[in-house]
């Protein structure tokens, strides 16, 4: 299934609504139906999506710092107590003595400002460096979302094979519990005809109460299954869910043999640590370029006013005054900080490139070991197929010799406790085949392909 499968839920629902599956109300899905729903309704995956959005906004936010940033501003003033300072008595009286003042006040009780005030940089090198690092950290963002989704399919398919085999043991009981009900009627009819001991009817009652109680123990076993698949889909869990598929049909189609054959994609744990790695060299250029001056350019214009009142400052001409100018900025010594910053970015860079190196090789280990366990998962299958049916021949076998009076009760229950044995180990084998299969998708890259 692809990762990127845009089709729509709704009508696929619209459709299971109108069905039922095992006598259950609700939603019946399929496999790839439960992947798609999940992919869409996911906490994780949702979180993910809004880090790719935050992402974007970071790209923004960083571009935004090259553009001209313009500010606006206003200012009213009353002088609560208007300064006086010293003047020259002369000045005014011709007479006054030498080195007499006056108190005089300059500054009016009323003033205003307004300005705008434009800044544009020239030249920053940490600027261009932060842009790349803004849009490499978006491509990180991109395959966490993926490296989510793959984790999501992961846990949805398990889930999901985990409910049908539950399901198929809770079957299974449910038809030991009848075999073995209708063998204790005819051991009771037998014992009533005196054909029969009481041993042979106590035995097979205990393994009837047996049945029973591991039978709710299975039904209890497939509601949390259920229940976890919900969790994985992002459903809530109070609604009613069915699965379209049971385990026979993903017998039916078990072939695995264009999987073992298949060379795999590039994982994308690998492309994880390959931008986080970008990253930390980014951030060293950035700050090998904060040695570099930086350049801005800046224009103002205001105008003011001033007055004895309020009244007369709104009425009165306001006067123009406007500055352009460019400022360097040349770092000349902090204290060996920026040193030091860069001498951490190349640890950093190091432990990057270190565990990019480890990741590669449990790449390789992962997917010798994925297939391995598919192999023998599938070897185990057939025996356990071989030993279900043996166990079924034998069952009948024992059963008819027991009905034909030629063999005894208790080599039927013990035919009955072999036949469980081995129909509870086939589909638990199956079950590990199928999650080796999921396993080894993984191993591949290829889980949501």
């Amino acid at each position: 299934m692809n990762i990127l499968k845009k089709a729509s839920l709704f009508t696929a629902f619209l459709i299971a609504f109108a069905s039922q599956g095992r006598g259950q109300q609700g939603p019946v899905i399929t496999l790839d139906e439960s992947i798609d729903y999940a992919l869409k309704n996911n906490v994780a995956v949702k979180n993910a999506q809004l880090d790719i959005a935050a992402s974007k906004a970071t790209v923004g936010e960083t571009t935004a710092q090259g553009l001209p940033q313009i500010t606006g501003n206003v200012d009213i003033n009353k002088s609560l107590i208007v300064p006086s300072q010293p003047f020259p008595a002369i000045f005014f009286d011709p007479e006054a003595a030498e080195g007499e003042f006056i108190p005089v006040q300059f500054s009016p009780e009323y003033s205003g400002n307004l300005g705008v005030t434009v800044n544009q940089m020239i030249f920053n090198g940490s600027y261009f460096v932060g842009l790349r690092a803004a849009k490499t950290y978006r491509q990180l963002a991109e395959f966490d979302k993926i490296k989510t989704e793959y984790d999501v399919i992961e846990n949805v398919k398990k889930a999901y094979y985990s409910v049908l085999v539950s399901q198929e043991r809770e079957e299974l009981v449910q038809a030991n519990l009848s075999r073995m009900d209708t063998l204790l009627k005819e051991t009771r009819v037998m014992f009533e005809t005196g054909f029969s001991e009481k041993i042979d009817v106590s035995r097979i009652q205990v393994q009837h109460n047996n049945l029973k109680t591991e039978l709710d123990r299975a039904r209890s076993a497939t509601k949390i299954s259920l229940d976890l698949l919900k969790l994985q889909m992002g459903m809530d869990v109070n609604q009613p869910l069915a699965l379209a598929e049971t385990i026979s049909d993903l017998e039916m189609a078990f072939d695995v043999e264009p999987l073992v054959r298949e060379s795999g994609m590039r994982r994308v744990e690998l492309d994880q640590l390959q931008t986080n790695l970008d990253l930390a060299q980014l951030d060293l250029k950035n700050n090998k370029s904060q040695y570099l001056p930086r350049i801005d350019a800046n224009l103002s214009y205001t105008r003011m006013g001033f007055g004895s009142s309020l009244k007369q400052i709104v009425s009165t001409e306001w006067f123009p005054g406007s500055v352009l100018g460019v400022s360097l900025e040349i770092p000349i010594f902090d204290g060996l900080a920026k040193s030091y910053r860069i001498q951490q970015n190349r640890v950093q860079i190091r432990q990057f490139q270190n565990q990019l190196f480890d990741q590669e090789q449990r790449v390789i280990t992962e997917e010798s070991e994925a297939r391995a366990n598919l192999q023998n998962s599938l070897m185990a299958l057939d025996v356990q197929l071989e030993n279900r049916e043996l166990a079924m021949e034998v069952f009948r076998t024992t059963k008819i010799k027991y009905q034909e009076g030629v063999g005894s009760n208790f080599e039927v229950v013990e035919a009955d406790a072999a036949l469980k044995e081995a129909e509870t180990n086939y589909y638990s084998a199956l079950y590990d085949a199928l999650i080796a299969r999921v396993d080894l998708e993984k191993a591949l890259g290829i889980l949501g392909r």
